[in-house]
C-alpha cells in the first residue's frame, strides 16, 4: 500500500452506501458521479484535477496495480472499508487523465431466496456436474445471482468449491463445503492457468469469474467433460447467443468439435438483466434454459437460433425466455411497459403484447443490447 486509507475516498464511499449507490465514477475533469437505481446523478462537487484524483485513489491502491494500470492502461482490484462493504474496483486511464469505477458489493451474500430469484435457479446450484452460464451484460446482477448459487451449494453440499475471480468480489465462509478462492494477480497469472490448476485440486464445484477468451473457454469445456460442475459468466443477453459465443471463440475448424463437447456437458443457461422496480430499487429479468436432448440436438446441428422458440414452449420444464419474463413483470405491474420494451430481445413481438393488452407502445424506440 501507498500509506493509510484516504478518509476522502472513504467518506464518498460512504456516502455511496447511503444512497443506495450501486457504483461510485471518479474522473479527472468530471465531478464525483453516482448510479442510483441505474440513473447518474452527478454530486455537488468540483470537477476533479489529476492530483485531486491521485490525492483519492492512490492511497486504497496497491502499489504492484497502480503500476499495473500505468503500463496497460486499466486494472481491477477489491478493497475492503469496514462496516460498509468491499469494492469492485476498476481503474483505466481516458482521454481526459485517469478514471475509477467502484461497485459496491455487500458484506453479506444474499441467498437465492432474499434475492428473489426463480426456485429454478436453486435446480442449477443442485446438479453434481455439467457447466452452466450465467450471462448479461455488465452490471446486470450476474455476480450477485452466482454469489447466491455458490452459497446454496456451500449451505447443503459437502463440495470443495474452487472459485477464479478478477478481483474477488463475494468473500465466502466455510459452511457444509469446502471454499477455495483465487484472485488473479495476486494468487494466479490467468483464468486458463487457474482452471487447469484448479482441475488437479480434487474440485467439485468450480466458478470461472468470466470465460473471456478461447483458452479459458477450453479448459472450462474440458473441466465440465471430467465430471466436475462448472459455473461461467458471459456478457451475452440471452441463451442463443451465449451458445454462438462460446462455439465462435474457437477456430472454424475445431467449431463442429467444440460443438459435439458443449451439447454434452451444457446443462442450462440463465441470461440476466436488471430494470427499475415501479416501487424502487432493481428486478432482475431472468431468461432460463434447461439442457435437454433436442437443445444438444441443436448445438450438434449448429441450429442455435431455433433455441428461443424451445425456450418459449418449454414452460414445463421450468423454461422461460427473457420476453415472457419480461411480459410476466409488466402484466403484474413489477417493471414499467417503457423499461421492458427497451430490455426486449423481439421489439415487433413485445408491441404486439402491449397492444394486445391495451398498452400503448413505448415512445422510446431506441434499442439496447
Amino acid at each position: 500500500m501507498n500509506g493509510l486509507p484516504s478518509d476522502k475516498i472513504n467518506r464518498l464511499l460512504q456516502l455511496m452506501n447511503d444512497r443506495g449507490a450501486s457504483d461510485l465514477h471518479l474522473a479527472v475533469a468530471s465531478p464525483p458521479v453516482l448510479r442510483i437505481s441505474g440513473d447518474i446523478e452527478a454530486l455537488r462537487y468540483r470537477s476533479l484535477s489529476p492530483n485531486d484524483f491521485e490525492t483519492f485513489i492512490k492511497p486504497i491502491t496497491p502499489e504492484i496495480y497502480w503500476e499495473a494500470c500505468r503500463k496497460k492502461g486499466e486494472i481491477d482490484f477489491a478493497y475492503h472499508l469496514e462496516g460498509v462493504g468491499r469494492f469492485r474496483v476498476n481503474l483505466f486511464k481516458q482521454e481526459h487523465g485517469m478514471s475509477a469505477v467502484f461497485r459496491i458489493i455487500p458484506d453479506k451474500v444474499l441467498t437465492i431466496n432474499e434475492l428473489g430469484l426463480p426456485a429454478q435457479v436453486r435446480k442449477f446450484a443442485e446438479m453434481s456436474q455439467g457447466l452452466v452460464l450465467i450471462t448479461g451484460p455488465t452490471g446486470s446482477g450476474k455476480s450477485t445471482t452466482l454469489a447466491a448459487m455458490i452459497d446454496y451449494v456451500n449451505s447443503n453440499r459437502n463440495f470443495h468449491i474452487i472459485t477464479v475471480e478478477d478481483p474477488i468480489e463475494f468473500v465466502h465462509v466455510n459452511k457444509k463445503s469446502l471454499i477455495s478462492q483465487r484472485e488473479l494477480g495476486r494468487h494466479a497469472l490467468s483464468f486458463p492457468d487457474a482452471l487447469r490448476a484448479a482441475v488437479r485440486e480434487d474440485p467439485d464445484c468450480i466458478l470461472v469469474g468470466e470465460l473471456r477468451d478461447l483458452e479459458t473457454i477450453n479448459t472450462a469445456l474440458r473441466a465440465a467433460e471430467t465430471g466436475i460442475l462448472v459455473f461461467g459468466t458471459l456478457h451475452t443477453n440471452s441463451a442463443a447467443k451465449s451458445i454462438d459465443r462460446m462455439i465462435g471463440a474457437f477456430p472454424a475448424e475445431e467449431q463442429e468439435e467444440t460443438r459435439i463437447v458443449l451439447s454434452s456437458v451444457l446443462r442450462g443457461i440463465i441470461s440476466q438483466q436488471l430494470l427499475k422496480g415501479k416501487e424502487g430499487g432493481r428486478v432482475a429479468a431472468l431468461e432460463i434454459l434447461f439442457s435437454s436432448g433436442a437443445v444438444a440436438s441443436m448445438i450438434r446441428e449448429n441450429k442455435s437460433s431455433m433455441i428461443s422458440s424451445l425456450i418459449q414452449t418449454g414452460k414445463k420444464q421450468g423454461m422461460i425466455s427473457m420476453d415472457q419474463c419480461l411480459q410476466d413483470y409488466v402484466s403484474r405491474e413489477i417493471v414499467s411497459a417503457g423499461d421492458a420494451y427497451e430490455k426486449a430481445l423481439d421489439k415487433e413481438s413485445f408491441k404486439t403484447f402491449l397492444k394486445t393488452n391495451g398498452m400503448p407502445a413505448p415512445a422510446r424506440t431506441f434499442e439496447t443490447a
